[in-house]
């Protein structure tokens, strides 16, 4: 009886503790977008004259309305289309590469998986260079496609690797049976495995995307015309242009940020899952 007693305080300081420690980090998680929320709906004046994180005494959305009337639809646009590209053909070309390295015996199975594994120790910013030569020279330079290769490449490594072990974990003996049942390679790797695969490609469908949504260096050395740009960039130029309006940058940041937030709130149970089928899998 003792021992059941001590578990359960034991059980109990350990929650408590649990609880406090995630308080403590949502106040520290939440604490910058309170800030960025509050100045935002803030007039100019009563930002220079009063405390950060007081809340404004007249709640106003001029800001958000000023954004607006500017450019901000344009590069919300480029935004989109940039990832929903660059995603399509980053999961498609994952899967077709994890496939073969995850279900099917060759000699140069490992190597290649080895060589992919070590490209992600490369760090992107040392081909900017490189990149920005080859979009000249394909006349790619200041165009929306220039960002796509660069997105994939970078990207891919890790998407690969993850996607290879998730692959491994599912079970031969339904490859076998869609065999069996007369279906080649293709039609067992759509019919089966892709379908089997939708966690782990919903792992990466979001955080590759918050990666490609938030990419700064590779629209700066690529794109020149602001019709090009895309919302990070965006919020780069309004820092140069709007300088000391802090309210209105703070707004135009609350808006660019918007849409990823959604998506994870949204897909947030997809995350978990395909996390957790990953790990049980390995």
């Amino acid at each position: 009886m003792a021992d059941v007693v001590r578990r359960r305080r034991r059980f109990s300081g350990l929650w408590i503790a649990a609880v406090v420690f995630a308080v403590f980090w949502l106040i520290v998680a939440g604490a910058p977008f309170y800030y960025l929320i509050t100045i935002s709906i803030k007039s100019q004046g009563e930002f220079l004259q009063g405390s950060l994180f007081k809340l404004p005494e007249k709640f106003s959305l001029d800001n958000y309305s000023a954004v607006m009337r500017g450019e901000f639809l344009n590069y919300l646009l480029n935004s989109v289309i940039v990832l929903a590209v660059s995603l399509a053909l980053l999961l498609m070309v994952s899967a077709f590469a994890a496939y073969p390295l995850s279900r099917m015996k060759f000699k140069l199975n490992k190597p290649i998986f080895s060589l992919i594994v070590a490209a992600m120790s490369i760090p992107i910013h040392i081909t900017l260079i490189p990149v920005f030569g080859m979009a000249i020279r394909l006349g790619f330079y200041d165009h929306l496609y220039a960002l796509f290769g660069p997105y994939v490449a970078f990207n891919l490594p890790l998407s690969v690797f993850v996607l290879t072990a998730f692959m491994g974990g599912i079970s031969r003996e339904m490859e076998e049976a869609a065999e069996i049942d007369g279906c080649g390679k293709f039609s067992t790797f759509f019919k089966v495995i892709l379908p089997l695969s939708r966690s782990g490609l919903a792992t990466l469908a979001i955080y590759n995307g918050v990666v490609i949504w938030n990419e700064f260096s590779f629209v700066m050395v690529l794109t020149q015309s602001p019709k090009n740009f895309t919302l990070p960039l965006s919020v780069w130029q309004y820092q140069g242009q709007y300088t000391m309006d802090v309210p209105l940058i703070m707004a135009l940041l609350v808006l660019a940020s918007l849409p990823i937030i959604l998506l994870y709130v949204f897909g947030q149970d997809k995350l978990v899952k395909g996390m957790m089928a990953g790990a049980v899998k390995g």
